[in-house]
């Protein structure tokens, strides 16, 4: 594998270095001699040539579209218990800390097959392997829609965690060849745009639908769904045979070698579990701390997802450092006052301000991995993919713990100390590192 230099060697200059992003140096990391790739720079080593040119420009856009909407099934699914966690519960007759689990699983399972499915699936055709996981996601959503208990809900949940896990991690580096090499950096947004969609719009769709036709009927409409995003991916992805092999040491090796996908990963952790920590409770933080009436809690989702669709395009086009740290330092203030002040108005306002600062989270984070290491982008990518799902698991698991153990509020309170561990690391890795003038 060829890896980014670690700080403090003497790399040979890259053989067409571009310009750099923001004013910050060309390196993994400001300051350090990394090579960088924006998004968008062109295909990695072994990647491939897009199809995109000697075919009809559409015809690459579609299967993009198709990858996108299948990771936005995905993680849908995946978080679709959040707003469910009260009725599953209910009807199930386990507590919503238990129910938590619900989340937790898929995400602890969804962290190991990352890596895993990346490596294990060898030398197979990416669009079998893609339409497999979604198949499986799909089979999983209808068993939990018809279970008769928690346990084979628990069960479908770990499904689901496979597909999650294997599908993010293979489809983040597709775009290079599915589009011509201009258009990679807009493809590889539209497939992530699909996390940050699902995480702030499939959730609180889900829980409408939820409430209107009931828990089961959510998990179903969420099959269905994937049912649709399997057949856009076997009528409009071309056939992809695997150009390159990843081996298991491989992973390690980028870790203990890159300053940059070290300091990456650790930020991706403390983020993400501090916001899963909160978020996985946030219909009985709305409840009991905002003092919001049930009926309407979904409608208040709706326009946290509203947010977040709104925070993800302000967060796009600029620095990932730099909104890292604006992102993590905005949650660590809204996740504190979430926990203490109450009133309806309060807590509408809050929500609001939650879901535009996390919205910029996903493209942030992909945007770092991509700077820290451009010559193993499916390695790096499957490394964060790793640990955002672990992180989920994390989060939802501590949040869980918080609220049966003290609290309610004590949820968004362990949240907001994450973040702010997160702030700290950002700017000591990254924002501290970076010149404030260019020769």
């Amino acid at each position: 594998m060829t890896s980014a230099a670690a700080p403090g060697n003497d790399p040979a200059p890259p053989s067409e270095p571009g310009p750099p992003e923001s004013g910050l140096p060309e390196s993994g990391l400001p300051g350090g001699p990394e090579p960088v790739a924006a998004p968008g720079a062109g295909p990695a080593p072994g990647a491939g040539p897009a199809p995109g040119t000697g075919a009809a420009p559409w015809k690459g856009w579609a299967a993009v579209c198709a990858v996108s909407l299948g990771i936005f099934c995905l993680i849908t699914s995946e978080l679709l218990p959040v707003g469910l966690l009260t009725p599953v519960g209910a009807a199930l007759g386990v507590s919503e800390g238990t129910a938590g689990l619900m989340v937790t699983a898929p995400g602890l399972v969804a962290g190991l097959c990352a890596p895993l499915v990346t490596v294990g699936a060898g030398r197979l055709d990416r669009r079998l392997v893609l339409c497999v996981l979604i198949a499986v996601m799909v089979a999983a959503n209808l068993a939990a829609a018809l279970a008769p208990d928690f346990a084979v809900v628990l069960a479908a949940r770990l499904l689901v965690g496979v597909s999650v896990g294997g599908f993010w991690a293979i489809a983040g580096g597709l775009a290079v060849r599915l589009v011509p090499e201009r258009q990679v950096g807009r493809a590889t947004a539209l497939v992530f745009g699909g996390v940050p969609t699902a995480s702030v719009l499939g959730v609180p769709a889900g829980t409408l639908l939820g409430e209107l036709g009931g828990w089961r009927t959510a998990f179903a409409a969420v099959g269905a769904l994937g049912l649709v995003a399997l057949t856009a991916l076997l009528v409009l992805l071309p056939p992809l045979p695997a150009t390159r092999h990843i081996t298991f040491p491989e992973l390690p090796a980028l870790l203990r070698e890159n300053r940059a996908v070290r300091a990456g990963v650790i930020v991706t952790f403390l983020v993400v579990t501090g916001q899963f920590a909160a978020y996985t409770f946030v219909r009985p933080i709305l409840q009991e701390v905002s003092g919001v009436g049930a009926e309407h809690i979904s409608t208040l989702l709706l326009g946290y997802g509203v947010a977040g669709v709104a925070g993800n395009f302000l967060a796009g086009a600029r620095d990932a450092y730099r909104t890292l740290l604006v992102v993590s330092s905005s949650l660590t203030v809204v996740l504190a006052l979430v926990a203490v002040l109450p009133g309806p108005a309060v807590g509408t306002v809050l929500l609001l301000a939650w879901g535009l600062a996390y919205g910029g989270v996903s493209v942030s984070v992909q945007g770092w991995m991509i700077k820290a290491a451009p010559e193993a982008p499916e390695a790096a990518s499957s490394l964060m993919v790793a640990m955002f799902n672990f992180a989920i698991a994390a989060g939802a698991l501590c949040g869980g713990l918080a609220v049966d153990g003290i609290s309610v509020p004590a949820a968004p309170l362990g949240g907001a100390a994450l973040m702010l561990a997160a702030a700290a690391t950002v700017w000591v890795t990254a924002i501290r590192r970076t010149p404030r003038t260019l020769g």
